[in-house]
C-alpha cells in the first residue's frame, strides 16, 4: 500500500515538474525575483513595440496615400475632389515638418 502511494506521488511530482518546465514557470519566477532583469526586459520590449508601431503606421499610411493618388488619376468627379484635398493636406503637413 505504501509503495503504491509513493509510486502515485512520484508520478504526480513528475507531472508537476513536466508542466512547470513546459510553461517555463520557473524561469518566469526567477525573472520576477530579479527586478533589474524585469526592468531591462520591459524597457526593451516597450521600445521595440513603439518602433514596430511607428514603422507599421508609416507603411500603412504610405499605402493609403498611394491608393488615393491612383484614385485621383482615375478622375472620378466627386471622389477625386475630396481625395485631392486630403492628399494636399497630407503633403502640406509633410513639407512643414
Amino acid at each position: 500500500m505504501v509503495e503504491k502511494n509513493i509510486k502515485i506521488l512520484l508520478e504526480k511530482i513528475d507531472l508537476l515538474n513536466y508542466n512547470l518546465t513546459r510553461n517555463k514557470l520557473l524561469d518566469f519566477s526567477e525573472i520576477l525575483g530579479n527586478r533589474k532583469e524585469l526592468l531591462f526586459r520591459n524597457l526593451f520590449s516597450g521600445i521595440w513595440k513603439g518602433v514596430g508601431i511607428g514603422i507599421g503606421v508609416t507603411i500603412v499610411t504610405a499605402i493609403i496615400i498611394i491608393i488615393l493618388q491612383k484614385i485621383i488619376k482615375l478622375n472620378i468627379p466627386i471622389i477625386s475632389e475630396y481625395i485631392t484635398d486630403i492628399v494636399e493636406i497630407v503633403e502640406k503637413t509633410k513639407t512643414i515638418r
